[in-house]
């Protein structure tokens, strides 16, 4: 019996080693014809193997692809596209840029100061009057969730100002969402991990 261990390493394991088995007998056939017909029968294979690759655009281009780099690019077929290169498998992928926003008030979060920028061009009146209230609202909630058990409505009023530089202020009279009520809403989202769980009788 041959281990696994004592064969060798699979190029792309993920197609398996009879794919990669297959190639080898590709790379062996001397009629070019023949292994043209060997090379489109193990491309056929291997698109089944991988059904999802074809939401990938050119799914077929990727597939020839890895053809050649598993025969490590001594396939010699008519490939419909052009081999790719082995330095290519060396290039280091481009640098992701990391965003580096600076979040002031953590517990809001980006996405509410981004509403409180917005918000802030408004021009002044009852739409922009409502939408400084939706926010606070939401600042109260987004409050609940990570600090306290309870929140003056000044002081959420009194970050707005700070968080937008004076230009959003509740209208005179507004009242926030009842601290009470936050709290059930978050109580009532939570999961019930015992929900449906009969009690043993004694």
């Amino acid at each position: 019996m041959q281990y696994n261990s004592q064969r060798p390493d699979l190029i792309i394991p993920e197609y398996g080693r009879n794919i990669q088995n297959m190639i080898e007998y590709c790379v062996s056939v001397e009629d070019r014809e023949e292994r043209n017909k060997v090379a489109l029968a193990i491309i056929s294979v291997m698109g089944q193997l991988f059904p999802y690759l074809r939401d990938i655009d050119d799914y077929k281009h990727k597939l020839w692809d890895h053809l050649h780099i598993m025969s490590n690019f001594k396939l010699d077929v008519d490939s419909p596209y052009p081999v790719p290169a082995p330095e290519s498998l060396l290039e280091k992928p481009d640098r992701v840029a990391y965003p580096t926003g600076n979040i002031k008030w953590g517990h809001y979060g980006k996405t509410l100061e981004q509403f409180i920028e917005k918000a802030k061009d408004y021009p002044e009146g009852d739409e922009k009057d409502t939408l400084t209230h939706i926010i606070a609202n939401l600042m109260k909630r987004q409050y609940l969730t990570w600090n306290r058990d309870s929140v003056e409505d000044d002081l959420i009023t009194s970050q707005l100002t700070s968080i937008s530089d004076g230009k959003l202020k509740l209208k005179e009279g507004a009242e926030l969402v009842p601290t009470a009520v936050v709290l059930q809403d978050q109580k009532s989202k939570k999961p019930q991990h015992n929900k449906g769980v009969r009690k043993k009788r004694r």
